[in-house]
């Protein structure tokens, strides 16, 4: 049971499942299969770091052990904490479109709640102030993918060298190539190939092929229908994004066409 060598530190409704589920593919990773919010839950960072790594899978010595946490990428405490455990950590992120992972982070807790038969409101009460009519930034899915805001937190403790910035958009469509960037920033060998990965027609989504006998799907909680959203409100949004999202690309040297 090693500490992880790199962690999947966000972005919540990013990919952060199908990242961690198709780095798994290749021999030398192994995968936390819980989120163990270790560093985001000050009661499970009291435990003390012998508690963490006893919850890590058992892996050999050249193997790399993973763990993903979304809730890390955001929380204030996490950079210096990580940075405590071991500042020379590989850091993935993954990102989509900030306005599309606002709507789908709302859709997440929409279902949540109804569930439990609770009535929620409607995305563009919660993402645009009724009093001012500009965008809400107390609303959490909104800050979430402030990315930039957050990434300069993390960059007083670490190099932009340790961050690697994965496609979410791009890893749903053409997967492989993502996942090659992943590999060469973990100073991998190349393993995962295009035999790893076939479209799942009925899912609209790419599933993993460990080997002959071992095929997996994601949930089906994932990939959910998003609710239709005002294209006014949808315009807002990218419109406040903009100057955020070229700033982050300035920062990490990787372009979106956000």
């Amino acid at each position: 049971q090693q500490l992880p060598k790199a962690i999947i530190i966000g972005v919540r409704k990013g990919g952060t499942r199908a990242l961690l589920e198709m780095l798994n593919l290749h021999p030398a990773v192994v995968k936390a299969s819980q989120e163990i919010h270790f560093f985001d839950n000050d009661e499970n960072y009291a435990k003390g770091i012998e508690w963490y790594r006893k919850k890590m899978p058992f892996s050999y010595p050249h193997q790399i052990t993973i763990e993903k946490s979304p809730a890390y990428f955001i929380t204030e405490e996490v950079p210096e904490r990580i940075y405590k455990m071991n500042s020379s950590i590989k850091l993935l992120i993954i990102v989509r479109e900030p306005t599309t992972r606002a709507i789908s982070d709302y859709t997440q807790v929409l279902e949540g709640k109804e569930r439990k038969n609770k009535t929620y409101y409607k995305f563009e009460k919660l993402a645009i102030d009724p009093n001012t009519c500009e965008v809400n930034t107390k609303y959490k899915a909104v800050r979430t993918s402030i990315y930039t805001k957050h990434l300069e937190r993390w960059l007083k403790y670490f190099p932009i060298e340790q961050f690697h910035i994965v496609d979410g958009d791009r890893l749903i469509t053409e997967p492989l190539p993502e996942l090659q960037l992943v590999e060469k920033f973990l100073n991998l060998p190349p393993r995962i190939s295009q035999y790893n990965l076939y479209f799942n027609a009925t899912r609209g989504f790419y599933c993993l092929r460990f080997n002959i006998v071992f095929n997996k799907c994601l949930a089906g909680s994932k990939g959910r229908i998003h609710p239709e959203v005002d294209t006014s409100v949808i315009t807002k949004l990218r419109k406040f994004f903009h100057p955020f999202n070229q700033k982050f690309y300035q920062i990490t040297g990787r372009t979106f066409n956000w």
